[in-house]
């Protein structure tokens, strides 16, 4: 499963010395709000080919409102480190860019023939069964 490390290089914040390592770090940068560049970093590595991908993590009104140098509020970032986990996941258990996607954007029978990742979007709960298939899948027990 992906830990705070991975999650902090899919999000591009730098995790120096003791402090950057710990995970209750990266929850206070989340609580703090994320850079912008987190949602553009993490929207181009899961859809790098759809530039609108990003507008369903932040809606594109409330993006155009934000000025240079802004943050992501405390709920967006929440959205964008969750994805950022999930990405992570599936990178870890399907070893590439092309089958983490793949899976992510995939509707899955074990999700009612949902996609994995509308429901990591979509909510917490979602996003924890998506890590369960994911878990799964990296044990071999994928039914």
């Amino acid at each position: 499963m992906a830990g705070t490390r991975e999650v902090a290089d899919v999000l591009g914040v730098a995790a120096t010395g003791r402090a950057g390592r710990s995970p209750l770090h990266l929850i206070s940068l989340i609580e703090r709000g994320l850079p912008l560049a987190a949602l553009d970093r993490v929207s181009g590595l899961l859809a790098p080919r759809d530039t609108a991908f990003k507008y369903r993590i932040v809606p594109k009104a409330s993006l155009a409102r934000r000025t240079l140098g802004k943050r992501l509020s405390a709920d967006e970032s929440g959205r964008v480190a969750r994805l950022a986990k999930a990405w992570s996941f599936a990178r870890e258990v399907w070893g590439s860019d092309a089958e983490a996607r793949d899976f992510l954007f995939r509707a899955h029978p074990l999700l009612e023939g949902r996609r994995p990742i509308d429901l990591v979007l979509g909510s917490e709960l979602g996003a924890q069964l998506v890590d369960e298939i994911l878990g799964r899948l990296q044990y071999g027990s994928a039914v």
